[in-house]
């Protein structure tokens, strides 16, 4: 193969992603569902969302816990601000990952298995909200968006062992690419597609031979990577072909406000926590207008660096430093940094929840699969992690539940929302984390 030829292949695709037109959809109202408000007017059931929320470090052993196991459980002390969503939370406890005696990566082994259901660090398969956006995300304009509200582009998505979906720190660059100039009012009498849109179209279609012939020139290797490059084209290609489309004409479509300011992007906890105010709501809106069907959100990194104003000690720091107070039985600033992970999961469920549709709420449309790096931080452990579900996937998924399900590995409840988001999956993970053990009694 000529230099020549990368050369000029690798110039065409630079210009075949550069500056994506951005253009807004359109929530669901009543007028566009059936006489009960759970299905479209067509009679397909409502799609389900799925998305992810990662905050760093856990919560206080023994604190979180609900008491009582099944249905209608009393939630536990930490966990008291959620109350007003019990019903459509369910928590797991007792779950851990198995090592399968590999070197324990404090804060990177546990979302490893979470999310992949791989003990490696440097996990080589597909994250899990890339499983299901293949599956549920290619009828959208973006197969899956990623949030961080730390200041930094930090994601647990991964399409393979060396593709990561990067996360966009900015609640205003995130609001841009989303909901940008180009919107394209849904009730205007006439549609004419944005001509950047046609013109991209046009020239993903005008080498579409060339890919083919490409694809028959290289080695297994090389192909296995152009592969899964071209699906990536592929993929633009169907998002674009939406576009070209006029979207369903509904009156209440609005766009958020666009002057909202967002605080400094950093580890300073009082910014982070208005920008995921922001994000949730941003988000919301996005899902509401049926934009995509796979988001994730990271409030903190594994190791968290979160500090509060003119602290130079991290939430990570006094983990490891701080004394459990023999008279509350915890870590005091600890467990103060842990509620502000309780705070913004409480300002999530709201944004969401705040949205109608039919008799129910977009929340109820969606499954969020909450997830931590450590049953306790202190110790790095990783037994009794931390884990939830928001939302029962359009009703595919029973809610308001308290499992105990000591020693079994935290990827059931991953296997758990793939088969509630459709999938015809039986087992997921490898080594000693591997189950087909899916919480069948959550599942309608």
């Amino acid at each position: 193969m000529s230099a020549m030829r990368f050369t000029s292949r690798r110039t065409v695709l630079r210009g075949m992603m550069g500056g994506t037109a951005v253009t807004v959809g359109l929530p669901l109202l009543d007028c566009f569902l059936n006489a009960n408000g759970n299905a479209l007017a067509s009679g397909k059931p409502l799609p389900a969302v799925f998305g992810t929320w990662f905050g760093g470090l856990g919560f206080s052993q023994g604190f979180w816990e609900p008491k009582t196991t099944g249905a209608n459980y009393t939630m536990a002390q930490q966990l008291v601000p959620l109350e007003p969503f019990r019903k459509k939370i369910n928590v797991f406890s007792g779950l851990k990952l198995y090592s399968d005696g590999k070197p324990i990566q404090p804060h990177a082994t546990g979302p490893a298995v979470c999310y992949t259901g791989d003990v490696e660090s440097a996990p080589h398969l597909a994250s899990l909200d890339s499983l299901i956006a293949d599956a549920v995300g290619q009828d959208t304009r973006f197969r899956s968006l990623e949030v961080a509200c730390h200041g930094a582009p930090d994601s647990f998505s991964r399409r393979s062992a060396t593709v990561r979906n990067p996360a966009e720190p900015s609640p205003i660059a995130f609001y841009a690419r989303v909901f940008g100039a180009d919107f394209a009012d849904p009730n205007a009498a006439d549609f004419k597609p944005s001509p950047q849109i046609m013109l991209r179209k046009s020239v993903l279609s005008s080498v579409a031979e060339q890919r083919q012939r490409f694809m028959q020139d290289v080695g297994v290797a090389d192909k296995a990577r152009l592969d899964e490059y071209f699906t990536s084209l592929r993929e633009l290609e169907n998002q674009l072909q939406l576009q070209m489309q006029k979207p369903a004409p509904l009156e209440a479509c609005s766009v958020p406000n666009k002057n909202e300011k967002e605080a400094p992007l950093g580890s300073v906890v009082d910014d982070a926590m208005e920008n995921h105010r922001l994000f949730a709501a941003l988000l919301a809106h996005t899902v509401a207008c049926g934009q995509t069907r796979v988001f994730n959100l990271m409030l903190s990194s594994a190791q968290s660096n979160f500090r509060e104003t003119g602290s130079a000690d991290t939430f990570h720091v006094v983990t490891h430093e701080e004394g459990t107070d023999a008279v509350l039985g915890y870590q005091p600033k600890t467990y103060w940094f842990q509620q502000q992970t309780v705070e913004a999961l409480r300002v999530f469920l709201m944004a969401f929840d705040g949205i109608k549709e039919g008799p129910g709420t977009l929340l109820d449309r969606c499954l969020i699969f909450n997830s931590t790096d450590t049953g306790y931080a202190k110790l790095h452990a990783i037994d009794n992690i931390p884990l939830m579900t928001f939302g029962s996937a359009a009703g595919r998924l029973k809610t308001g539940y308290h499992i105990a399900a000591t020693g079994d590995s935290v990827t059931r409840v991953g296997l758990t929302c793939q088969q509630a988001m459709g999938m015809q999956v039986g087992r997921w993970g490898s080594g000693g984390n591997q189950t087909n053990k899916p919480f069948s009694e959550l599942l309608v």
